[in-house]
């Protein structure tokens, strides 16, 4: 039988589940302003509503997040298990199951945002310095003679590039400065090798660049002193950084962007063959204009010749200055057909080192070489097969029971070949047969 207990006494405030829970959300909403949280999601799902609900984690902790439909449809990227974000949301309680949550108003890739934003406030910074003025940048030659490359010596940015300026321009003398192009400590290396060419000198054009990758990859190249580098470098410059897409401050900095390193390859080099073309119509042009010339000369001295009879001295000094003239208009188109013919040379002596003649001579020789090698090393294995032949030839023999028998020893079998190992195995009677070193006897047991 159960009591009551008695009535008197302090009234107690009894609050339901559910009270406790809608209490407990307004004081954690209203006294934990909004925040910015990091970590790994895991268990995401995304219903048909069109919300998100996951999990947000580290090593030592997790958390519920829910982020609705309203405010997911500005995220510019898909989340998944797995990847690391970075999300501003405020602090709440789901009342149904009594857990606290996180409602997510904004979310990005972690590290990404803020690697955005440092890009940002540094591209305002140099802009406002006048760091990217159209101005202040330098025009690259049009022919240049010596083309430095900063960039990874193993990246396939530099095979590359070699590989279009030695088909498009091989006159070009071409010289790597090899560079780390991503992790730590590759932005003090590239700008260290571009204050250098710039010191030395010797350059008529300097390409800086790599090929394509992320963010965190091409960040070197997002640098204030790489770009500052470029911006003070006296050679004309040309940024080429990972592919038509990416732009880093580098482009910005440098006197030209190229999209890809190829493409700054076509722009510092000029097509030889468009080359020889232009010097023969140049040639052919300096010819037509040089008769015609000679011919307006010849027409402008007839017509004083016959303007002026008298007297017959101005007419022969007239046709003297005339003679010279025309010796030094011959003069001229010798030196620059000289001039011309020995640009023709250079070129010529360029492409001579690729014909394929020579390429099939290295080839041969390679092939000479691995021939007499490949003799030297058959040799060499013969030779250790027939020293290892005769090392098991000679085990061999050393176990074999013919040479015991040599030491006085013999093998006694019964009529039916099998070895008598004991002495009780046999009868009186019994013939039986003892093999020796020289030969063979048959006895009978007494």
């Amino acid at each position: 039988m159960l009591s009551t207990p008695p009535s008197s006494g302090p009234k107690r405030s009894v609050l339901s589940v559910s009270d406790l829970n809608r209490e407990v959300k307004h004081l954690l909403e209203s006294s934990v302003p909004l925040l910015w949280v990091s970590g790994e999601i895991s268990n995401f799902a995304a219903p048909s509503s069109g919300h998100w609900y996951f999990t947000l984690k580290d090593a030592r902790a997790q958390v519920r997040c829910a982020m609705f439909r309203g405010r997911n449809r500005s995220v510019r990227f898909r989340p998944e298990n797995g990847r690391e974000v970075l999300i501003r949301a405020r602090v709440s309680l789901y009342e149904g199951r009594g857990e606290y949550q996180l409602i997510v108003e904004h979310m990005e890739e972690a590290g990404f945002g803020a690697l955005m934003r440092q890009l940002e406030a540094l591209k305002a910074r140099l802009q406002a310095e006048g760091l990217f003025d159209p101005a202040r940048k330098k025009p690259l030659p049009y022919l240049p003679a010596n083309i430095g490359i900063v960039t990874s010596p193993t990246g396939a940015a530099v095979r590359d590039m070699i590989q279009v300026l030695g088909r498009r321009y091989p006159a070009a003398k071409i010289e790597l400065w090899p560079v780390q192009v991503q992790g730590q400590g590759a932005a003090e290396q590239i700008a260290s090798a571009i204050r250098r060419a710039g010191q030395l000198g010797r350059h008529d054009l300097l390409i800086v660049g790599r090929g394509g990758g992320s963010l965190e990859d091409l960040w070197p190249f997002n640098e204030e002193i790489v770009a500052r580098a470029l911006a003070e470098c006296p050679i004309p410059t040309i940024s080429a950084v990972g592919h038509e897409t990416d732009t880093t401050i580098a482009d910005l900095a440098a006197d030209l962007r190229a999209p890809t390193p190829s493409a700054a390859a076509e722009i510092a080099s000029a097509n030889a063959a468009e080359l020889l073309q232009t010097f023969t119509d140049t040639r052919q042009r300096l010819q037509r204009a040089i008769q015609l010339q000679l011919r307006h000369l010849r027409q402008q001295a007839q017509l004083t010749g016959n303007r002026i009879r008298h007297p017959r001295e101005q007419l022969q000094n007239r046709a003297q200055r005339l003679d010279h003239l025309e010796l030094r208009l011959k003069g001229a188109i010798r030196q620059d057909l000289q001039d011309r013919q020995r640009q023709l040379q250079l070129v010529t002596s360029a492409f001579a080192h690729l014909h394929p003649e020579r390429e099939l001579r290295d080839r041969q020789q390679q092939l000479a070489a691995l021939s007499e090698r490949l003799h030297r090393d058959i040799c060499l294995q013969l030779e250790r097969r027939r020293e290892r032949l005769a090392q098991q030839s000679q085990l061999l023999h050393n176990v074999s029971p013919l040479n015991v028998l040599d030491r006085g020893y013999a093998i006694v079998r019964d009529d039916k070949q099998q070895v008598i190992k004991r002495a009780s195995s046999v009868r009186p009677g019994q013939r039986i047969h003892a093999r020796l070193a020289d030969g063979e006897l048959s006895a009978i047991v007494d």
